[in-house]
């Protein structure tokens, strides 16, 4: 009875042993992900699955550790190398922080000078962000909504870029549900195309609506539109427009050069400069001139457009 109990005893044992190396064993287990890692507010089951979803190994077993370690941070994490033991990995979701640098996109500026801005705020590789952004963004400007992003430092070029397309095509499939009823990105980028030169001929939100019933009177009448704003784009951004880059540029940006829109935006807009694409005001303008105040003198004739002119520049 006594060597029977004792066998019983030495399996049970074994049985122990043998789960306890499974579980060291699972415990250091490597687990690769992004340095940094975005993790969604809400359960411990969301979090595994929103992990799950972006193939990263984890599993119902973790939820069950991490319930015994602690909760989840939500936010942007800090793991500080991308290869971690599970434990470490799982330790590290209920203690670590990514420090977060503030990056504001002004409405009116390009992407050219954007991207620049993060590389230089966030220590990333200009080049790979270009690539990363011209490998995924539906258009090659005006796709970013402008905002003030609280980003982390540490994060790749790729999720970077992927998480500011993200949540700008959010947004604006919102707004153009809202103002349509659909979205219909063809038909948003028109509009965006269209904001965009208001954007950058606008002195003001107020002036708005009227920059854009110009805009739509000389395209309806086959004028061109022959506006300065339309030659700042990409890294022209903040440079003068002189008579020799009108007579030079050849791009559809030239609207001196070419009828109609430039064939993608001339930068990213406002969602006040949206709205006056969508919404422009009834008149019969089809001239503006920036006068001496700062704000623009609106008429209809040609003639009464050049005495605005004259008055500007005396």
């Amino acid at each position: 009875m006594k060597v029977k109990k004792t066998t019983i005893l030495a399996y049970v044992f074994a049985i122990i042993f043998v789960i306890a190396l499974s579980f060291m064993y699972y415990l250091n287990k490597p687990i690769y992900t992004p340095k940094v890692l975005y993790i969604p507010a809400g359960s411990i089951n969301k979090i595994i699955t929103q992990l799950q979803s972006k193939n990263y190994d984890v599993c119902k077993i973790d939820s069950f550790l991490l319930r015994m370690i602690g909760s989840p941070q939500s936010g942007w994490i800090n793991l500080q190398t991308r290869v971690n033991t599970k434990a470490d990995f799982l330790y590290k979701l209920t203690r670590s922080k990514a420090a977060l640098q503030n990056v504001t996109l002004i409405p009116g500026e390009t992407t050219y000078i954007f991207l620049n801005q993060l590389a230089s705020n966030l220590h990333l590789n200009r080049q790979k962000l270009q690539d990363e952004f011209d490998k995924h963004a539906p258009m090659k400007e005006g796709v970013f909504i402008p905002d003030t992003y609280r980003l982390p430092l540490g994060i790749t070029e790729k999720e970077l870029i992927r998480v500011l397309l993200n949540s700008s095509h959010r947004k604006m499939k919102e707004l153009s549900l809202k103002f349509f009823g659909n979205y219909n990105e063809k038909k948003w980028f028109r509009y965006v195309a269209i904001a965009s030169i208001i954007q950058k001929e606008s002195a003001s939100v107020k002036e708005m609506p009227l920059v854009s019933s110009v805009i739509y009177n000389r395209i309806n009448k086959g004028m061109k539109l022959q506006m300065d704003g339309t030659l700042n784009y990409g890294k022209y951004s903040h440079q003068k427009v002189t008579p020799y880059r009108i007579k030079n540029d050849t791009t559809t940006y030239n609207t001196y050069r070419h009828a109609g829109l430039p064939t993608a935006p001339v930068c990213n807009v406002s969602i006040d400069a949206i709205r006056a694409a969508v919404f422009p005001k009834k008149t019969d303008y089809l001239y503006f001139m920036k006068s001496k105040k700062g704000t623009h003198d609106f008429t209809c004739n040609y003639s009464t457009h050049l005495r605005n002119i004259k008055r500007a520049t005396k």
